[in-house]
């Protein structure tokens, strides 16, 4: 009786090894200040990225904020416009947003949160769509102008999008 040799399938490990390696550069969270969905004033749109530029919550703000936040949960819908504003993290009386106390504390704990770094070319997002919602952020974190707008239009967009949504004042309607 004659013996077989089977060959071992060379490509099932590569396979894995690529699948691996997609899943690893997908896995990274988009943070607050790359621009998966917030964008650098003048330009409206710009390619996702998910580079923790500043993912680290930054411990030396004050907490002190004045934004204007539009919200756009569909495109037929009409536009919702919240006002923050915020002192040493805590929401002041002329705040009109949804949770201004949940707000303030994200802004006090990450005000990089809305600080765009430019985009990464070569950054991976996952191909999806969580909605049709899009927000802008404009006005001054501890100081410094901010402009941000955030959609739902890819992986890495939504996360930025959850990463921020106590400032934007909507889970992006999922």
């Amino acid at each position: 009786m004659r013996m077989r040799f089977v060959r071992p399938l060379i490509a099932v490990p590569a396979l894995t090894v690529l699948t691996v390696a997609g899943l690893v550069a997908c896995a990274g969270t988009p943070t607050p200040g790359s621009t998966g969905s917030a964008t650098q004033a003048p330009s409206s749109s710009a390619p996702a990225s998910s580079s923790p530029a500043s993912s680290a919550p930054t411990s030396s703000s004050s907490g002190n904020a004045e934004l204007s936040i539009t919200l756009m949960e569909t495109p037929e819908a009409a536009a919702k416009t919240f006002t923050l504003v915020c002192a040493d993290g805590k929401p002041a009386a002329e705040s009109k947003h949804p949770s201004p106390a949940e707000a303030c504390a994200t802004i006090k704990n990450n005000p990089a949160i809305l600080s765009p770094t430019p985009p990464r070319t070569d950054q991976m997002c996952t191909q999806q769509i969580g909605g049709p919602a899009t927000a802008k952020v404009t006005g001054a974190v501890d100081g410094k102008e901010v402009t941000a707008a955030f959609s739902r239009t890819d992986g890495c967009q939504i996360a930025m999008w959850d990463a921020a949504k106590s400032i934007l004042g909507s889970d992006g309607g999922v």
